[in-house]
């Protein structure tokens, strides 16, 4: 054989090697790219998710936060009318604010609450004796208590 057949023989070997390690290469690299992809969305899904599970927690605890600020509005406007009960002292608006505090009440929240709520603002009308209205602020905190604790 020539040198030229004997070139050309192992130039054309060459290129199919070539050919064929190129093609092997690049399924390889789509076979990599299609997996970096999928950890990728499952990392991204993972983030998503977290991100959604803390916005979550921080919404309970706006809302925990806020009940538990009305319900302490509440008792301090039943505690003035308690201790204008007793005293027979008190401030004019003391009634305009313990309605308002009861609405507040009642607008947050859950039922319970407000019913215990609205048992203390009765008993208060009612000029009840002072036993009757510690037992109703009494029943009204451990409802607010158990409303005000996570679940």
């Amino acid at each position: 054989m020539s040198d030229w057949v004997v070139a050309v023989i192992a130039a054309g070997s060459a290129v199919a090697g070539s050919a064929v390690t190129g093609w092997y290469t690049r399924s390889a690299g789509i076979r990599q790219a299609a997996a970096a992809r999928h950890a990728g969305d499952r990392q991204a899904d993972a983030l998503l998710e977290s991100v959604h599970t803390t916005l979550r927690a921080e919404s309970v605890q706006r809302e925990f936060a806020l009940r538990r600020q009305t319900y302490m509005e509440f008792l301090g406007a039943a505690e003035a009318r308690i201790l204008t009960e007793r005293s027979g002292r008190g401030q004019a608006d003391d009634d305009v604010l313990l309605q308002r505090a009861l609405g507040g009440v009642t607008l947050e929240g859950p039922p319970e609450a407000a019913a215990a709520a609205q048992h203390l603002v009765d008993c208060l009308r009612r000029h009840e004796r002072p036993d009757e209205l510690k037992r109703a602020k009494s029943a009204f905190v451990s409802v607010a208590q158990e409303c005000c604790r996570p679940r």
